[in-house]
C-alpha cells in the first residue's frame, strides 16, 4: 500500500512527510521534486511568504544512490521564516507570555478548531491548517510523478477561471503545452483570458481583498481498471474527490461533464464504445472524465475543481472575540490574494498520488522491475482484447 504522512506548522521549524510503500528501484530526482515545490510557490496574487520562503527538500531516509530501497522514505521542508517565529511557535515553554489570536476569520478552520480541541488561542488551530502544509503533499506528489512516469503515465494541470474571468481556450491542453502553462503567471492557455485574470487580481488587491476559481487537471495514460466497482471505499472517482476536497479552500469537484451531464438525456450523456484491431476500445467522446463505475476506463482523467477566495482579508470580516464574545473584527494573517494557480499544482500532486496509490494496489511488486513487468503483462492482456 502506497500511502504519505505529513506534520507540521506553518511557522514552525519546518514540515515532514514520510512516504511508505515506494517499490525499490526507482530512481528519484532532488532537482525534480524541488522543481515541483518551486511551481507551488509561483502565480500572480501569491503572497509575501512567498518571498521569504525558498522550498527545498531534504532526504532523510529511503533513498541511496538515487534511488529508493523500498523502505519509508523521509523528507523535510525547512521554514526558511522560522527564525522570526522562534518564540512564538516554540516547543518549550517560554518567559515572556505570547500574544493569543482571539478573533476566529469567517472561511477558515479558526472557530470549529478551537471548539473541537478545546483551544484558547485560535493560533494552535490556524498554524497547522494553513495552506503551508500542502508544500508536504507537493514534494509527497513529486515521488509518485516520479512512478507514475516510469509507466508513461502524464499529469497536467491549468486555470480556466479566475474571480468572474473565463478561459475561451476549449481545447483539453495536453502534455506539449505544459512549458506554455509554467510560462503564464495564471497558468492559462488563454492569453486573453489571461490578461483579464491578472486585471481582477489587481482590482482585488486594491480592494483589500481576494479571489477564487476553477482549475481543471487532465490525466494521460492510465489504463483502464484502476479502482474498484466492488465495494464503495474502493471506487477511484471516490478516493480522487476526497484527496482533492482536502486541500484547502476547494469547495467543489466534477469528474468530466459532471454537473451539466444532470440536464442531458441518457443517450446524449454517455460515451459510446467502439473497437479496432490497432487502437482496441476506445470511446469518441469522453463526457465520464475517465471514470466509469469508480474505475478508469482509459480515456484521459478529467478533473475540474473550485476554490473559493481565501478568508483572510486585508479588510476583515466581522466576528467574534473567543474570549470577550464582543463583536470584533478576523485577525489578519499574511496571506495570498489569490492561489488558484497553486492550488492547480497541489491537485496535480494528490492527484498523482492517489493514482500511484492505485496502480500499486493493482500490480502489486517489491521493486519498479516487478511492478513494470507485471503492468506491462496487464498492458498486453488488454490489447489482445481479453
Amino acid at each position: 500500500m502506497l500511502r504519505y504522512l505529513t506534520a507540521g506548522e506553518s511557522h514552525g521549524p519546518g514540515l515532514v512527510a514520510i512516504i511508505e510503500g515506494l517499490p525499490a528501484g526507482l530512481t528519484v530526482s532532488r532537482s525534480f521534486i524541488n522543481k515541483e515545490l518551486s511551481r507551488r510557490q509561483k502565480g500572480a496574487g501569491r503572497g509575501g511568504r512567498m518571498k521569504i520562503e525558498k522550498d527545498e527538500v531534504e532526504i532523510i531516509s529511503g533513498i541511496r544512490f538515487g534511488k529508493t530501497l523500498g523502505s519509508p522514505v523521509a523528507v523535510l521542508i525547512r521554514n526558511k521564516d522560522w527564525e522570526n517565529w522562534s518564540e512564538v511557535m516554540s516547543v518549550e515553554e517560554v518567559k515572556e507570555k505570547q500574544k493569543m489570536v482571539t478573533h476566529p476569520r469567517p472561511g477558515h478552520a479558526d472557530l470549529a478548531g478551537i471548539l473541537k480541541m478545546n483551544h484558547d488561542d485560535v493560533r494552535n488551530v490556524l498554524e497547522r491548517a494553513s495552506a503551508r502544509e500542502t508544500a508536504a503533499r507537493v514534494a509527497s506528489g513529486a515521488f509518485a510523478k516520479l512512478l507514475l512516469c516510469e509507466l508513461n503515465i502524464r499529469i497536467v494541470g491549468h486555470v480556466i477561471k479566475i474571480g468572474s474571468c473565463v478561459s475561451e481556450c476549449k481545447k483539453l491542453p495536453q502534455i506539449d503545452d505544459v512549458s506554455e502553462i509554467e510560462a503564464s503567471p495564471v497558468r492559462c492557455l488563454d492569453k486573453k483570458a489571461e490578461t483579464e485574470m491578472l486585471k481582477e487580481i489587481e482590482a482585488a488587491s486594491s480592494a483589500k481583498d481576494s479571489l477564487g476559481g476553477v482549475f481543471e487537471v487532465v490525466v494521460y495514460g492510465c489504463p483502464p481498471g484502476l479502482g474498484s466497482y466492488v465495494s464503495w471505499d474502493r471506487r477511484l472517482d471516490g478516493k480522487l474527490s476526497r484527496v482533492i476536497m482536502s486541500i484547502p479552500a476547494i469547495k467543489g469537484v466534477e469528474f468530466g461533464n459532471g454537473f451539466e451531464l444532470s440536464s442531458l438525456f441518457g443517450s446524449q450523456a454517455h460515451d459510446e464504445i467502439f473497437y479496432d484491431n490497432s487502437r482496441g476500445f476506445y470511446r469518441k467522446t469522453n463526457r465520464a472524465g475517465g471514470l466509469e463505475g469508480g474505475m478508469t476506463n482509459g480515456e484521459p482523467i478529467i478533473v475540474r475543481v473550485a476554490m473559493k477566495p481565501i478568508p483572510t482579508l486585508g479588510k476583515p470580516l466581522k466576528t467574534v472575540d473567543i474570549v470577550t464574545k464582543e463583536p470584533a473584527l478576523a485577525v489578519k494573517e499574511r496571506a495570498d490574494l489569490c492561489a488558484v494557480p497553486a492550488a492547480a499544482v497541489i491537485a496535480e500532486a494528490v492527484i498523482s498520488f492517489e493514482i500511484a496509490a492505485a496502480i500499486v494496489e493493482k500490480f502489486g511488486g517489491d521493486s519498479v522491475l516487478e511492478l513494470t513487468r507485471n503492468y506491462e503483462g496487464y498492458l498486453k492482456q488488454i490489447a489482445d482484447g481479453r
